[in-house]
């Protein structure tokens, strides 16, 4: 208890310039904290759809009636559905064309409605994920910068002194170190956050070009297959 109060102690009665620094580490840390809350619900969220929309894929349903049932969702779609739902529109629609098309024409269109599909996805995952890389590479600086201030005031302080001892210069000292460790403590979390977060939206970015790879492969054979009947 004393040590918190302590604490508390040196940083109201820090310097004006050291306290708005550790209140803005503070409030970069809440934000942080809050967007990495976020993010991790929206990832996880977005991993969990991805294989429940590929166990549905390669269930043996017809595409026609996948199609018409993501077509029905009330609810916006996203991830691979969104992906093949674009897709497997393209492809309809190129297919009733009666003009030059080849099959390869369609698998082109195809291919470009879901990369830009996907890449709106992958986009809205790496929202705000900016943020936490400024928090991460900028804390440590900012609080550094409170630290220096709050030294500097304390030896030009103590140079109109007429005696200096530890006493004296100690509690400057100290908390104008705590801007330091709020700084820290703001740019830990965020970094690994971040680090995290990138690692799942490139895997998250790998199964959609996969599957955009496979779908493609599946449309071409079956273009090949009506061919052939015709």
């Amino acid at each position: 208890m004393n040590a918190d109060l302590s604490v508390m102690k040196l940083i109201t009665d820090a310097s004006p310039v050291v306290q708005v620094v550790m209140l803005l580490l503070v409030l970069a840390s809440l934000l942080s904290w809050t967007l990495i809350f976020i993010k991790s619900h929206a990832l996880h969220k977005a991993k969990q759809q991805a294989v429940k929309f590929e166990e549905r894929f390669w269930s043996g349903m017809a595409l026609n009636a996948l199609y018409d049932e993501l077509s029905q969702k009330a609810e916006q779609r996203t991830g691979m559905e969104r992906i093949f739902y674009d897709g497997f529109h393209e492809y309809r629609r190129a297919s009733k064309l009666e003009t030059t098309n080849t099959d390869f024409s369609v698998t082109d269109a195809v291919q470009r409605s879901m990369r830009v599909a996907a890449s709106k996805e992958i986009d809205s995952l790496e929202q705000n994920l900016t943020f936490l890389a400024t928090v991460a590479s900028t804390s440590p600086y900012v609080g550094l910068f409170g630290t220096v201030w709050g030294i500097m005031n304390s030896f030009l302080s103590l140079g109109k002194m007429q005696q200096a001892t530890l006493d004296v210069v100690a509690p400057g000292i100290a908390e104008a170190l705590i801007a330091t460790a709020i700084g820290l403590f703001a740019a830990i979390p965020a970094l690994m956050a971040y680090n995290r977060f990138s690692d799942q939206v490139e895997r998250l970015a790998v199964s959609y070009e996969n599957f955009r790879e496979e779908f493609t492969a599946l449309l071409e054979r079956h273009m090949a297959t009506q061919r052939s009947k015709s």
